[in-house]
């Protein structure tokens, strides 16, 4: 992902946040709501098993061996978890060279209608950075979207088609640009337009850096509103309304090829992911390890999606 991070920026979106109501007592997800999804069971030690596993999979450059067997290892995990898998593989400039090979790992529980829920998160690493690990970005949400991928598919069927998209090349390699960064969730988005199915979106969330002890996800402002109310909505019912806060700007993220296109978008990210509360220190550094990960984070966010895509309405909502 890509920000300009200020002092100031970080500062005004806690005075934007305000003072977050008390937590209230979890309630169970998939109980209401207009799609009327099954319910749906997440747990975070699960998640944070999936992340370990993922992690000893190695480093996970975008056009590099490593990366070829990340999308192996998730396509197959997919299956395993009795979710219908493909390996989406396509060739686009990068400055790796004019035909970098891309990955982008895609499954499918198919629903009772046309309508579709597209949950995302990248899978790559960043280039460049010696002994970086990656267990938050994109680890932490890798292995989320998995467990999210096992718990929807053992409630199924559900009303609507819930589809997961691990993007391959969304870490730029030099500068984010045209050619540089978000190869993965951009192919997908021009391929779902091009064959008539992105109408069916009606909403595309993006997980991003979501296991971290000291949660704070920062939704930025290039969201649509409509969902970023509904996650509110959703973190307040499952008692961790504190740990979701807005952001005041615009971030970069694999939601963008979407929210362009008009789907209705929500980014879920913590871009404070630091050393201290409002420092963002360990992002892009060796510090990203899997002993700065919680496993109740991860199970909060798990909830909170969980509980919004089953009250997602039945139509789009901007």
């Amino acid at each position: 992902m890509s920000c300009k991070w200020t002092i100031g920026a970080w500062a005004a979106a806690w005075v934007l946040a305000g003072c977050a109501p008390a937590p209230e007592t979890p309630a169970a997800a998939g109980t209401t709501g207009g799609a009327a999804q099954a319910a749906v069971a997440t747990s975070g030690e699960r998640a944070l098993e999936e992340v370990r596993a993922f992690l000893d999979v190695g480093p996970r450059d975008a056009g590099t061996p490593g990366a070829e067997r990340a999308a192996t290892y998730l396509a197959e995990r997919l299956r395993a978890l009795g979710v219908e898998a493909e390996i989406q593989e396509f060739r686009e400039p990068s400055p790796r060279g004019p035909e970098t090979v891309f990955r982008n790992v895609l499954g499918r529980i198919p629903g009772r209608t046309d309508r579709i829920v597209l949950l995302g998160s990248h899978y790559d690493t960043k280039a460049g950075i010696p002994d970086f690990v990656g267990a938050n970005d994109s680890g932490s949400s890798t292995g989320l979207l998995l467990e999210l991928a096992r718990a929807f598919a053992a409630a199924a069927p559900h009303e609507t088609e819930i589809r997961f998209a691990f993007f391959d090349g969304e870490e730029s390699q030099v500068e984010y640009g045209p050619t540089d960064g978000f190869h993965g969730s951009r192919h997908l988005a021009r391929t779902l337009a091009a064959d008539g199915r992105l109408s069916n979106v009606v909403a595309m969330i993006v997980l991003d850096m979501v296991g971290d002890r000291d949660l704070t996800l920062t939704i930025p402002r290039n969201c649509s509103p409509g969902l970023v109310a509904a996650a509110f909505a959703a973190a307040r019912a499952e008692g961790g309304r504190k740990h979701f806060q807005l952001y005041p700007f615009n971030i970069g993220d694999d939601h963008v090829a979407f929210f362009e296109r008009g789907v209705p978008t929500l980014n879920l990210i913590d871009f404070a992911f630091g050393s201290a509360p409002g420092r963002n220190d360990y992002w892009h550094t060796p510090a990203d390890t899997l002993d700065k990960l919680s496993a109740d984070s991860l199970d909060l966010v798990g909830r909170v999606v969980a509980r919004l895509v089953a009250e997602l309405p039945a139509r789009r909502e901007k």
